[in-house]
């Protein structure tokens, strides 16, 4: 299929809606201006696969039952931020730094939710923000549960410096991903952006496959390494709350 014919078929269900629900194929044709029969074999392709649904009386298309499967699929996903919401505020609240829910995507990590610190100095980002997983706490932790030839693929993309504290020699990046999964959470100072610190600990869907991480972040000033394990018990046990949700969920991207 090219490109034109998939933007004429995607341009055919905008048709459907509140005020339109359903679509014979001559009137529909007749509105695109295109050739019934084309419109027919659209149609008929969409019927096959679930997206339409035919009326045996009227012979009208109206949208079918994958809409709304896939329609279940982003409710889920928004319900979920909803009730994950609350508990990075909380988390917020009792380490007083910024709080940040990132996602595995590729060979990346993007930040999907943020809670900043009330301090006056923090930690900022934006929502949307890409990082490579090899620098950071919060992508290190991302990769550190990767199979290997996925951990090899990220280091054959090349590892830049972002800081004089990035790692970018191959064999000790993998050591400290081996020891950061071996201990089941990352400390990082000043690796993706001078005097801060990360401390993150990795999210996994039902089938045990890390899909995201959770993390808190701040100036390196305020989380000297004697501070580090109170931290830490505070992100576990509002981790603990969010994988909860996690746990129950049946799909392997849960965020996208």
């Amino acid at each position: 299929m090219s490109l034109k014919t998939l933007d004429n078929a995607l341009e055919i269900l905008k048709f459907f809606t509140d005020e339109t629900p359903a679509w014979g194929v001559r009137e529909l044709a007749k509105e695109l201006n295109v050739s019934h029969s084309i419109v027919h074999r659209v149609l008929a392709t969409y019927e096959k696969h679930g997206f339409l649904a035919q009326n045996q009386v009227t012979k009208k298309y109206v949208l079918g039952i994958k809409f709304w499967e896939y329609g279940q699929l982003v409710q889920k996903r928004l319900k979920l931020i909803d009730a994950i919401r609350p508990i990075m505020h909380r988390l917020c609240e009792d380490t007083g730094e910024s709080v940040i829910l990132t996602i595995l995507e590729g060979i990346e990590a993007v930040d999907i939710e943020i809670v900043e610190s009330p301090q006056k100095v923090k930690y900022e980002l934006t929502v949307g923000n890409r990082a490579p997983l090899y620098v950071g706490a919060s992508s290190k932790v991302l990769m550190a549960y990767l199979p290997e030839e996925k951990r090899a693929e990220v280091i054959e993309q090349g590892l830049s410096p972002y800081t004089d504290n990035t790692i970018v020699d191959p064999n000790k990046l993998i050591v400290d991903l081996d020891n950061i999964k071996k201990q089941g959470w990352c400390y990082s100072r000043g690796e993706y952006f001078e005097d801060t610190f990360g401390i993150s600990i990795p999210l996994f869907n039902k089938d045990r496959e890390i899909v995201a991480s959770l993390s808190i972040a701040g100036p390196s000033y305020r989380m000297p390494e004697e501070k580090v394990q109170e931290a830490l018990h505070m992100l576990e046990k509002r981790g603990k709350e969010i994988q909860n949700y996690l746990s129950q969920i049946e799909v392997h991207q849960l965020f996208q």
